[in-house]
């Protein structure tokens, strides 16, 4: 009886500290900034005034850029990864809230870390949960499909990325406009299966790892490059598809915005 008290006991206080060691020392704790710079080609995005060009030789101009980054991960050097905690882990990127472009992502443990892995878009999980439990950014509650809202009311889904300008190579509607649409989203359904635009992307951070430290907060920082998005694996003309929402082309669209993000920078 002695020794199995001796044992309970040992085992217990194993595995405490154990407990105790897989929990990082807080002053080893510090942030990690992940900062988005939009650009067209080799020319920063700028909303309503600057036209760009495609591959096609479509002219354009934007005037809404929006996109949900989740699900954030992070690779060390070491080889064993850190997952961001997923719910704090969802941020809607807006060009025209330029404090929505930087992410600080707190209480990140100190190492080398060398790449960095999110999603594009929200998870089926978080489409589908009670919206009582959709805080912040997931908050659907004052979102319209016309406004500049990233959920669908009618669809029950967030829109991943929305995008919207647009071009004189687009025939003009009823009023004059010539405008071109894109709102992607879709996970793969809930009653019935869809098509499922959630796209996870891992960038490499090249030859000069983000320091985590006590003394050190690396901010990197990630090009996204809209050009990508006409100009990717296929091309996509804006006068021949104005509109892309909820429909099998989305598809096309996503495989492309898959690629418009990179590391360009890595600054402690």
């Amino acid at each position: 009886m002695k020794n199995i008290l001796l044992y309970t006991t040992a085992v217990s206080l194993l595995i405490l500290i154990q407990s105790c060691n897989s929990n990082p020392d807080p002053t080893e704790l510090n942030s990690l900034t992940l900062a988005f710079d939009h650009r067209v080609g080799d020319k920063a995005l700028t909303l309503g005034t600057d036209t760009y060009q495609n591959t096609l030789g479509e002219d354009f101009s934007v005037t809404t850029f929006n996109y949900f980054i989740s699900n954030i991960s992070l690779k060390n050097v070491d080889g064993s990864t850190f997952v961001y905690p997923q719910d704090s882990s969802y941020f809607l990127v807006r060009e025209t809230f330029p404090a929505s472009k930087q992410i600080t992502l707190k209480r990140i443990p100190a190492g080398d870390y060398t790449a960095i892995t999110f999603t594009i878009g929200v998870d089926s999980l978080r489409n589908t949960i009670d919206l009582s439990r959709r805080k912040g950014v997931l908050d659907p509650g004052d979102a319209s499909h016309e406004g500049d809202g990233m959920y669908w009311s009618w669809n029950s889904g967030y829109i991943f990325l929305k995008i919207e300008g647009n071009s004189s190579k687009i025939t003009p509607d009823p009023a004059g406009n010539q405008k071109f649409r894109y709102h992607i989203g879709g996970y793969g359904g809930y009653n019935a299966k869809t098509f499922n635009n959630l796209k996870t992307v891992t960038l490499p951070l090249g030859n000069i790892p983000a320091k985590v430290g006590p003394d050190q907060q690396p901010v990197v920082t990630i090009t996204t490059d809209i050009s990508k998005l006409f100009d990717g694996a296929q091309k996509i003309s804006l006068a021949t598809t104005p509109t892309v929402m909820f429909s099998d082309y989305s598809t096309t669209v996503a495989n492309n915005y898959a690629a418009m993000f990179r590391v360009s920078a890595v600054k402690e």
